[in-house]
């Protein structure tokens, strides 16, 4: 329940409360996101904080029962947002930071699997992200888990090209690999591209996902690499493996 008012910054030394975002922290424009924060039993309310971490908060009381509060963003999006609680014994320190991505801005950009998406079981493949739009960076999601972030800055060609490549891996059947990308300019990093189509990864041997729903694994475990589906041509090498980094450090 909000309590409908911002109180001045409160920080003390009780251990950080965990923040994340339902459905996920990289968000079509326009949507809307929840954000939770977690501390503990004994907390009483939370404070939402923007990148300005030591101004105003946005109070909640704690969610009965549990150790946690939520906070509803719709439409007007911070780049960052951190949080704190309160307990009997004081507040704690603020929360790691948390970097929203406002999606669907721009024009799509292409992801293709280097040198094919078949691959086979424990190695690595690199994922290439380019685009003509001259982005300055780009950035990976894996799908189900849009917590996890990759983001290079971009190698830029001649004509305007850019792109980043992904070492992905070590590739193993069980999951399903399935990525992303999206392409973002450096004066505003928060708001990036509409996402690339899919690229899914098939681990060589094992089922590709709907044929296995569909028919069964026979006939399927022994294959060869070119007996299975390609699900996208792979774009031509442009340029050196750029460093990566996780979403959020610099």
């Amino acid at each position: 329940m909000s309590l409908g008012q911002k109180i001045q910054c409160q920080e003390g030394t009780l251990p950080k409360p965990t923040i994340w975002a339902e459905p996920g922290s990289v968000i079509p424009t326009g949507s809307s996101v929840t954000l939770w924060c977690q501390g503990n039993t004994e907390a009483q309310q939370y404070c939402l904080y923007t990148e300005d971490l030591c101004t105003w908060c946005e109070r909640q009381k704690r969610l009965e029962p549990g150790d946690r509060a939520k906070f509803f963003i719709n439409g007007s999006y911070a780049e960052k947002y951190s949080c704190t609680y309160l307990s009997p014994t004081g507040w704690s320190e603020h929360s790691d930071p948390l970097k929203l991505v406002v999606t669907g801005v721009y024009s799509k950009p292409i992801l293709s699997a280097l040198p094919s998406p078949v691959v086979t079981s424990g190695e690595n493949v690199t994922l290439q992200c380019g685009s003509g739009q001259g982005f300055d960076r780009f950035i990976l999601t894996k799908e189900e888990e849009h917590r996890l972030l990759w983001t290079l800055d971009s190698q830029r060609h001649i004509r305007g090209q850019s792109e980043a490549l992904f070492s992905v891996g070590p590739v193993t059947p069980g999951h399903r690999w399935r990525f992303r990308c999206y392409g973002c300019y450096r004066n505003s990093s928060q708001m990036c591209s509409h996402p690339s189509d899919t690229q899914e990864l098939l681990v060589s041997g094992s089922c590709p996902p709907k044929r296995d729903e569909l028919k069964g694994c026979e006939g399927c475990r022994n294959a060869h690499p070119e007996d299975l589906p390609t699900l996208s041509t792979p774009a031509p090498y442009l340029g050196p493996e750029a460093h990566w980094w996780a979403a959020g450090e610099t």
